[in-house]
């Protein structure tokens, strides 16, 4: 019998720039902020966990399409206003 693990989030190896991520996580925050948006608030809103989303914020992980999707949505904004940074 094999046991196998899943951890909660991954962090961010082998991206090729992570500055890049960072700064998605520093403009989701503003974002998140201009919206009047806690980190609850927007966790609970996209239906993931709120230690996530300060990991995103911290540019710890990278995040996926789907989620993305999801911020964008809770956000009232457009995927693309994701990247304007």
């Amino acid at each position: 019998m094999y046991c196998v693990l899943f951890i909660d989030f991954y962090p961010v190896i082998k991206v090729k720039n992570k500055k890049f991520i960072k700064a998605f996580g520093i403009n989701l925050k503003m974002l998140r902020n201009e919206a009047n948006l806690s980190q609850e608030d927007l966790a609970n809103d996209c239906d993931i966990s709120i230690s996530q989303i300060g990991r995103i914020e911290r540019g710890e992980i990278n995040t996926t399409i789907s989620t993305l999707f999801v911020l964008a949505k809770a956000l009232n904004i457009e995927v693309k206003d994701l990247f304007g940074f």
